[in-house]
């Protein structure tokens, strides 16, 4: 990955953010304060420009955290209804009082447990999304994206955060060891990506690594 196309992206965009509205910046302080993971600059700006090129009318998020990817969505798609899992208690409470302090609870449906169950249950409910929006436990995207399959709608779209791994995806000869599983784990997943007959995906590299497969 070109770490250094990456920041003058993030550069160019933070230069060009004086249009946007303040609460995108006090989420951005919030995450940074509580040292909660959000998408990068260019990753977030990547994600929406494709959410307003698809135009989903429902979309499940996989790991809400504070709700600022989600909000984020709403912004650019005000009309979809946006599902969103999280299983840590402490964020998803923030996430509910951002949503809540936004006036835009009425579309939204957070849920507080663990994704692999929550999923399940839509399953057997039939419920089925326009998209799925991974950005969870990254060692489980295989998973992830197994059942995300079975409830996305012909035509739609899975969009995974993080698939690059500062890098580390890329060239893993010097992964610290705490990470080189997960960095296995994400190599398969990638692998899995492009040879799966139902999907066309692709990587691109922007933020920490954005993947998105076209259901057929």
């Amino acid at each position: 990955m070109n770490i250094e196309s990456n920041q003058y992206i993030d550069r160019l965009l933070q230069k060009h953010s004086s249009h946007l509205p303040e609460w995108i910046d006090k989420l951005e302080q919030e995450a940074k304060s509580k040292h909660v993971p959000i998408m990068e600059q260019s990753g977030i700006a990547y994600l929406l420009q494709i959410l307003r090129l698809h135009q989903p009318k429902s979309i499940l998020e996989v790991g809400t955290a504070i709700g600022y990817s989600a909000l984020r969505m709403h912004d650019v798609l005000p009309e979809a209804f946006i599902t969103t899992i999280e299983r840590d208690e402490e964020r998803f409470k923030r996430a509910v009082a951002n949503v809540s302090d936004f006036g835009v609870y009425e579309q939204f449906e957070l849920i507080l447990g663990d994704a692999h169950v929550e999923m399940d249950k839509m399953i057997n409910e039939q419920i089925l999304f326009d998209c799925v929006f991974i950005d969870a436990s990254k060692g489980q995207y295989e998973k992830f994206f197994e059942a995300a399959d079975v409830l996305l709608k012909p035509g739609g779209i899975i969009i995974t955060d993080n698939v690059l791994f500062r890098g580390y995806v890329i060239d893993d000869s010097d992964v610290p060891k705490r990470y080189a599983n997960m960095v296995k784990k994400l190599q398969r997943y990638n692998d899995m990506l492009f040879e799966n007959p139902s999907y066309i995906s692709n990587i691109v590299p922007v933020g920490d690594g954005v993947a998105i497969s076209i259901k057929q």
